[in-house]
């Protein structure tokens, strides 16, 4: 049976990002650019600071999430998220595999440390984890930044999925 297009029908989109360098918010705002007139009619986007002041935190059909997280405070901010969202998608190497965001975890013990004191100040975790370790991940696109046409061909995935494109 072939699924029916609902006519207007937008894309509820969210994209978050927690530790890491947003190289990937980066790319995803330079395909923005290139993909404008094709996936304008088809996106609403409900939380997108980097592309928006006035951000809302409701149900969404899909987030993208970058980055690992560092902290208890952000783990519970995460699993806000993934309650509002019916989908989520990690995206880049740090919200995929914690690395490199990560790499404080395999610190020899004098290195870590070192920075001990950091960790107090900014209330940062014991570990850096990646998002699968807090919350169900329905997708991945990985890389550093992400793999631009895996992201791409997930968009398109998530048109049809939600029955608009």
């Amino acid at each position: 049976m072939k699924k029916t297009l609902e006519k207007n029908k937008k894309l509820k989109v969210g994209w978050f990002t927690f530790s890491c360098c947003e190289d990937s918010t980066v790319l995803f705002t330079e395909l923005l650019n290139e993909h404008w007139q094709d996936w304008l009619p088809y996106l609403d986007f409900k939380h997108a600071k980097v592309l928006k002041s006035k951000n809302s935190l409701t149900d969404m059909d899909v987030v993208f999430v970058e980055g690992a997280i560092a902290s208890e405070e952000k783990a519970k901010e995460l699993k806000k998220i993934r309650a509002k969202a019916k989908v989520l998608v990690a995206v880049g190497a740090c919200a995929v595999t914690g690395m490199p965001s990560a790499q404080r975890n395999e610190f020899p013990e004098e290195l870590r440390k070192s920075i001990d004191f950091l960790l107090e100040k900014f209330n940062y975790g014991e570990k850096v984890r990646r998002l699968d370790e807090i919350v169900k991940v329905d997708a991945k696109v990985p890389g550093c930044p992400m793999n631009e046409q895996k992201f791409i061909e997930l968009i398109e995935q998530m048109f049809k999925k939600f029955n608009i494109k």
